[in-house]
C-alpha cells in the first residue's frame, strides 16, 4: 500500500481502538511536524481516572484544534466531529481485536500500569476488554459514519494491520518534513 499525499500534513487526528497503536503512530507524526502529541485520555481523565464534564471536554478540543499544527490521538466519537472539521489528515487504525489486546498487554508490561509520563492513565478492567473485543462491531461503524459525514475535507487513511499503520506513518513523516 502506497499513500500519495498531495496536501500538506498539518493537523492529524488519530483514531482507533485502545491498543491499536494511536500513540506510537502519533508520536512519529508529531516529531516530523515539530509539534507535540495530545492524548485525549490525558485531557478527559485526571490522575484518579475521573472524567471531565462533556461540555468542558468539547471546549478544550475546540481550543486544541484552533492551532495551525497538531496531532491528537483518541477515539471519543461524541467529539470526533470537532477534530474532523479541522484535520488535514485522519489516521483510522481499524485493527483486529486480538492485535489491540496484544498491544494493551505489551503497553501494560512496558509501563507496569498507572499513569505514563505523557499523561495517559493505563487502566485495564473487564469493561475495557469487552469494549476492545467489540470495537470493530459496535464502534468502528459509528466512526466510519462520522468520517463520511464530517471528514470530507481531510485525507482519510485507514490501516487494517500494524504493517499498514507503519506505512501510513512513514508516508506522513516524509510528507511532513
Amino acid at each position: 500500500m502506497h499513500v500519495t499525499l498531495n496536501e500538506p500534513v498539518e493537523r492529524v487526528a488519530i483514531i482507533g481502538c485502545g491498543g491499536s497503536g494511536k500513540t506510537t503512530v502519533g508520536r512519529r507524526i508529531a516529531d516530523a511536524l515539530g509539534t507535540s502529541i495530545t492524548h485525549l485520555d490525558a485531557v478527559y481523565y485526571d490522575d484518579e481516572w475521573n472524567k471531565l464534564p462533556q461540555d468542558k471536554f468539547a471546549q478544550l478540543q475546540h481550543d486544541l484544534v484552533a492551532a495551525d499544527r497538531w496531532v491528537i490521538d483518541g477515539n471519543y466519537a461524541g467529539t470526533l466531529p470537532i477534530r474532523l472539521h479541522r484535520a488535514t489528515h485522519v489516521v483510522f487504525l481499524d485493527l483486529p481485536a486480538t492485535t489491540c489486546l496484544w498491544g494493551i498487554l505489551q503497553r501494560r508490561w512496558r509501563y507496569r500500569g498507572g499513569q505514563h509520563a505523557d499523561g495517559v492513565y493505563d487502566t485495564i478492567n473487564w469493561g475495557f476488554i469487552k469494549y476492545v473485543w467489540g470495537y470493530r462491531k459496535s464502534m468502528a461503524p459509528r466512526v466510519r459514519a462520522l468520517l463520511a459525514e464530517h471528514g470530507a475535507d481531510a485525507r482519510i487513511l485507514i490501516a487494517k494491520s500494524r504493517r499498514q499503520a507503519n506505512r501510513i506513518a512513514d508516508e506522513l513523516e516524509r510528507a511532513a518534513r
